[in-house]
């Protein structure tokens, strides 16, 4: 029998207590740090390291800037109750729910889905993605890194998630909003030897709360802001007499560190983006007024004012027996849990879908809708309850795309008559992950410094999917 898997949401991320803004001085300018507990000064200071890394790489040409929205279904979705159906298998690999015609002829959803089942024909579907990442841990590693990992490395992973990667890459400078925001952080991923400078910009809270802010950000009346600005004109002040007794490299980057993060503590532009007020009634209405149909707003606020990767990790509804997606008989009856939260997911994802491209942004912003792996089409009984669930299943699983410039209205690949292994178009997660960094004008020749100190692929074989790009 399994055991509950130790999912926790905010995983690697971490928590830390955010002082309130009543005293804004320079100390009080390194305390105003990420939810996760690295401080904002501290986050430049890091970057600014990593960009005198040798190994750091360069895009090299001017381009179109780009970015991802990741969907992540925490705990790992059943492909059979979403995106991949078998109503024609043995009723006990294909459970109760029945599959329903989509916009894309030919393409059946889940009748779980039937929001989501009018706009097939702007998504792609890939149903050929396999892996053997065993565990949460291994198989989001996997994933999302691009390097197999078979051993489960709870919150300590051996390689970079791709967004990570994106951070190092394309940070630059004077950027007044973070490359990388997690709504939260994805559990068990993160920047490995990259270092803590590419982790991503925490957000813990539920954005559908009506007290939800983003504590780095928001200063909280004038007053406020306006000791921050006396402050920082004094600071000016005593590091112009400073700058004159002390030319090292050090102190001239200190200065750049805490400007960097004075501009982000007061710059309108992150304000604004984190502000989910400036949206109407029925916009946030449309999304749904959940922890994921709000976050999925925010994620999509994020990438107009500039964010590359939004990260939007679901779990935790509101009302409902799961706490995610590991839908195991011993933690819960798996189909009553995805009768819960279909609903919710299902409305979210279509509101940010029809959103994306509503709004023109589907030529720049590419949708990815996904987990760690599917689940066991064959159903499994909780000896004690009688409970019914699916187990993991990394041999088999749906991943959904909109937008990105890319090439929608179709399927690629398929599972077998019983959804258990990949049938045709066997797909790695390197050729998903070469299509995320072609988007992101990312060459996956770039070499990053593991460790020890030795140049490291961000990916060891890698050609984007064709019939995507």
């Amino acid at each position: 029998m399994r055991s509950r898997s130790p999912l926790s949401p905010d995983g690697a991320a971490g928590r830390a207590g955010c002082p309130g803004p009543a005293r804004v001085g320079r100390r009080e300018l390194l305390r105003f740090g990420l939810a996760s507990g690295l401080g904002l000064t501290d986050l430049l200071r890091l970057r600014a390291a990593a960009e005198a890394n040798p190994a750091r790489p360069s895009t090299g040409r001017t381009r179109r800037p780009t970015s991802v929205i990741l969907v992540w279904c925490h705990g790992g979705p059943s492909h059979l109750e979403t995106y991949d159906p078998k109503p024609d298998a043995p009723a006990e690999y294909r459970g109760p729910f029945g599959a329903i015609e989509t916009s894309l002829p030919g393409l059946r959803y889940s009748e779980l889905m039937p929001r989501q089942a009018k706009i097939a024909h702007r998504c792609a579907l890939v149903r050929s993605v396999h892996h053997r990442g065993p565990c949460h841990d291994s198989g989001m590693q996997t994933l999302l890194s691009g390097h197999e990992q078979l051993v489960n490395r709870f919150g300590n992973p051996d390689h970079p998630d791709c967004f990570c990667v994106a951070s190092k890459v394309l940070d630059r400078p004077g950027r007044s909003i973070p490359v990388h925001v997690g709504l939260p952080p994805l559990a068990y991923s993160g920047p490995a030897y990259l270092g803590p400078s590419c982790a991503p910009f925490a957000v813990t809270g539920d954005p559908n709360a009506p007290s939800f802010e983003v504590p780095d950000i928001r200063l909280k009346d004038a007053a406020a802001r306006g000791r921050l600005e006396r402050r920082l004109r004094l600071v000016d002040h005593v590091d112009a007499v400073r700058r004159d007794l002390d030319q090292n490299a050090d102190a001239v980057a200190r200065d750049r560190h805490y400007a960097a993060a004075a501009d982000l503590l007061t710059s309108s532009m992150a304000r604004e983006a984190f502000d989910l007020t400036r949206e109407s009634d029925p916009c946030r209405d449309r999304y749904g007024r959940t922890r994921w149909g709000q976050s999925l707003l925010l994620a999509r606020r994020l990438v107009e004012a500039g964010v590359v990767a939004a990260t939007v990790s679901l779990f935790g509804l509101e009302k409902g027996m799961s706490s995610n997606w590991d839908d195991h008989a011993v933690n819960w009856d798996c189909f009553k849990a995805m009768q819960e939260r279909a609903p919710v997911f299902d409305q979210a994802v279509t509101a940010l879908i029809e959103d994306v491209y509503d709004r023109g942004l589907d030529r720049d912003v590419l949708v990815i809708v996904t987990g760690e792996f599917g689940r066991t089409p064959k159903i499994s009984k909780d000896p004690a309850s009688g409970r019914p669930g699916r187990d993991h299943w990394p041999f088999a699983m749906s991943i959904l795309l909109a937008g990105g410039s890319m090439r929608m209205g179709q399927v690629i690949g398929a599972t077998d008559a019983r959804g258990e292994y990949v049938d045709q178009r066997p797909l790695h997660p390197n050729d998903f992950l070469a299509t995320v960094y072609h988007h992101l004008g990312i060459d996956t020749r770039y070499e990053v410094l593991d460790r020890s100190g030795r140049p490291f692929p961000i990916l060891d074989r890698s050609e984007p999917i064709p019939e995507l790009v």
